[in-house]
Parts: structure tokens; sequence; C-alpha cells
């Protein structure tokens, strides 16, 4: 660990969750140091957030970090990474603030670069929202983002043990990693259409809601033409929910969409929602949606070999990420393009 220590504004760029995980991730990484100050300082929230509380705890799991200002609503932290990366097993969770849980997706997805480069294999099961709006889901985590780490060489295999919607809800993931070599991906001509996919995925409701819901999308796909294979899941939960995610496979490309349902909103319009998400992404010529392209750039810096991909929207929290990467390493990351348009990311060692 050097004694060098990266200070951060978090009001930078998106200024909320991005940079926080990014710099944490980063910090684990490289064995530097860093302190935020004004974390969370863009949103309306600023302070420390429940999930930055837990991503330091796991942290903390596989290389003993230490924190300054682990506490909810906090302005700064500071995270001092500890010992060499080491595996992580067991379950975690962190106390609820106000009745509310936090993404265990988001925090899952943020550990597993570190985790596979530990040498050794992962385990761990993690309490917290599973499907929220505008946030990483579990259907997208496993059928789009572990997709395309699959490519990159990465071992990952999430379970949905049980579905949270929403904040209040506490669901709960299992999430293996094998130690791996990461490859990079050159991903700038996406070829052809392999499949385009749905999953709905329901809980405590009439078998029906989902039957609609797959016939709805099977509907729409016909009006492009298109078909779509349509998975249907009835999971345990503690509350009634449902999630539909949407996503198309391409020769060398991947994007999708996704939408919650909450009460009084037909199932149909919650698939419709995701599909029209979806369709918009294969309108373009961009590999990579927005999303998916935040949750691979770290991988993509770490791998052995260049990377490169076309993103249909370049995204302040992607721009962020990006930046507070080259804070840590004298990378070359080549951004093409303006934000909120369409991009190019080249990435080279």
């Amino acid at each position: 660990m050097t004694s060098a220590l990266i200070q951060f504004d978090g009001s930078y760029g998106e200024g909320g969750g991005a940079l926080i995980r990014t710099a944490l991730v980063m910090a684990s990484l490289t064995q530097q140091s860093c302190r935020i100050e004004g974390v969370r300082a863009g949103t309306s929230h600023p302070g420390v957030d429940l999930e930055d509380v837990a991503l330091v705890q796991l942290l903390n799991k596989a290389c003993q970090a230490e924190a300054v200002g682990l506490e909810h609503g906090s302005p700064s932290l500071m995270f001092v990474p500890g010992k060499k990366h080491s595996a992580v097993r067991g379950d975690f969770k962190v106390e609820s603030f106000m009745g509310r849980q936090p993404n265990a997706m988001v925090i899952l997805n943020a550990l597993v670069p570190l985790l596979a480069r530990t040498g050794a294999y992962s385990s761990l099961k993690f309490q917290g929202e599973t499907f929220g709006r505008r946030a990483l889901g579990f259907d997208y985590f496993r059928d789009v983002t572990c997709r395309v780490f699959a490519k990159m060489g990465l071992g990952v295999f999430p379970e949905l043990i049980r579905a949270g919607y929403g904040r209040e809800m506490p669901g709960m993931v299992g999430l293996e990693v094998e130690p791996s070599a990461i490859q990079g991906i050159n991903w700038t001509q996406r070829g052809g259409l392999i499949g385009l996919h749905g999953v709905i995925t329901t809980s405590n409701l009439p078998s029906t809601v989902g039957d609609r819901g797959r016939a709805h999308l099977r509907t729409l796909a016909q009006k492009l033409g298109l078909k779509i294979d349509v998975e249907l899941q009835d999971v345990p939960g503690e509350h009634p929910g449902a999630h539909a995610t949407v996503y198309a496979v391409y020769e060398n490309g991947l994007g999708g969409g996704t939408q919650m349902g909450s009460r009084g909103v037909r199932i149909e319009t919650i698939v419709q929602q995701a599909f029209e998400e979806c369709a918009r992404w294969m309108a373009t010529d961009a590999t990579i949606d927005p999303f998916l392209a935040d949750q691979i750039i770290i991988p993509a810096v770490l791998a052995d070999g260049s990377s490169s991909f076309k993103v249909s929207e370049l995204t302040p929290r992607l721009l962020t990420a990006i930046w507070v990467i080259k804070q840590f390493l004298p990378i070359h990351i080549t951004v093409v393009g303006a934000e909120g348009h369409p991009g190019t990311i080249q990435v080279r060692r």
C-alpha cells in the first residue's frame, strides 16, 4: 500500500454513488488510500448512504480496510485498504435505515472485479433490494452483465434466493465469483441479432399475471417482425411484486431495458416500458447500452489487452467513473463523443 492519499470532491461529475463506488473499489484494487469530501453532494440526499456502508464492510472482508466517517449521513469518508486481497465468504447485511435497504445488485456488481483477483473462490449471500426503479436489478445483472463478464473471462454466478422489490422489501442474493484472468472485449460492430429475450419475475401474484406479460411481449415483438423468448420466474418474496427485463443479444453486442411494477399498474404496461427501452437501444448502432457500460468499465481497465465498445449514450455516471479510475492508474481511456450523446470508449494499457 502506498502512502499517497487521493482526494475527491464528492460533487464532481454525477456527484453521487458512482464516484464513491468507483473510488472505493479502485482504492482496494491498487492499495491506495482515498478521501471523499462532500459525499454524494450532487444528489438530493447528500452524505454516506447505506450502499456505501455495505460496500465498505464487504471490501473490509476482502482487504482488511479501515474507514473513517462510515456513518449514515457523514459528509466525508476516508478509506485505507489493508492487506493483500482475499476471498469473501459468508452471509452479509447492513442494518436498515428508516426501513430502507441498500441495493444488493449495485454492491455485488462493484465487488466482482476485486473478488475475481483474489486468487480464491468467493461465495457470499447479501440482503437488500434486488429490483428497483432505475437501478440495477437481479435479472439484468444475471442475463446481461454476467453474460459480458463471461465474454471477458470472468466467472460470476448469481442466485436469486428471495426477491425484494424496492428499498423497503429486503431480498436475498447469492453470489459466487471464481478467480479469473480478465480479457478485453473489442465490440465496435455488433453484427447480427442472435436473440431477443424477456424475463418476468413475480412474487405472491397469480400465475396469470406472468402469462399476460409474456403474451404482450410476444405481441410487441411481432409488430417489429421479431420473435422473443420469455422466461417467467415466480420467486419467494415478503411482499407482492413484479419486474420485467428485456434484452437483445448480438454477435458482438448486448443491451436491454427494465421496469419494476407498482400497485395499480398493469403487467402489460410494465413489460411494454421495458421492451420500449430495449427497442430504443436496438435502433442505434451501439454495442453496449448506457447502464452496461458503467458495469464493465473497471473490468475493462483490469483486462489483459485492450477493449473498445460503442455506447448509445455517454452518461455522467460513466464519465465520472472513467475520471475516477484515471486518478488511480496511468491508463489510456479514450472517450470519443459528448455527454448525453452516443460515444466510443477505448481502453489501452
